[in-house]
């Protein structure tokens, strides 16, 4: 399937939005990535892939920090705005998920319910810096007002699953990291802990988005 690409203006500069189009989309997914890495990442790229063919058209947002060849994101706030003009940029004709990997997560649970998102997806969601549990990030997740689904490597230094509280929906990628990287000796392969990781993805928008679209 072939993307579509489009620069979507914001006061930091262009962001760039990557769409893979479902044929008879059902939902729509924005997604966006960490503060050090690119839409590039491996589950997004993942999830780009397998999911416009099962109703799902993809929208990934490389932000305009990462357009101008930057490394590192800036403040909080600042991503919040970039998003929220990215989103502002873009029209979606089904009920759409907003959603992002690490930093992307964080700023999707603050930004979701005011945009109108049906549900918020975090991948690897940050709980708390690594070695410092006590620096939790939690309110911003349990302040998302949408449905969402957290998806966490069974390893994460930045939050493990039994670290999130019970009423938190959980998808877990055994034995992998903050990037969903899994060792080599693992149970499962790398393809499978990817695989994981859309098939949670599109099985949760089928239930609770599509299912459900007043929420």
């Amino acid at each position: 399937m072939t993307a579509a690409e489009k620069l979507v203006p914001t006061p930091q500069g262009a962001a760039r939005v990557v769409v893979r189009r479902a044929r008879r989309p059902v939902a729509s997914l924005v997604l966006t990535h960490g503060a050090g890495g690119g839409i590039d990442a491996a589950d997004l790229t993942r999830i780009a892939a397998d999911l416009p063919a099962q109703g799902i058209s993809v929208s990934l947002v490389e932000m305009p920090w990462r357009v101008l060849g930057k490394r590192l994101a800036p403040r909080p706030a600042l991503i919040d705005e970039a998003y929220l003009a990215v989103l502002g940029g873009l029209r979606f004709r089904t009920p759409f998920v907003l959603g992002g990997r690490s930093a992307g997560a964080r700023s999707a649970c603050r930004i979701g319910a005011s945009v109108g998102a049906a549900g918020v997806l975090a991948l690897s969601f940050p709980l708390h810096p690594p070695g410092k549990p006590e620096k939790s990030r939690l309110p911003e997740l349990a302040g998302a007002g949408v449905p969402t689904l957290v998806v966490q490597g069974g390893h994460d230094p930045f939050g493990r699953p039994e670290e999130f509280p019970d009423d938190v929906e959980l998808a877990v990628v055994p034995t992998a990291d903050h990037s969903f990287k899994v060792p080599k000796s693992a149970p499962l392969s790398q393809a499978d802990a990817l695989a994981i990781v859309a098939e949670a993805t599109l099985e949760w928008l089928v239930r609770d988005i599509v299912g459900n679209p007043t929420g």
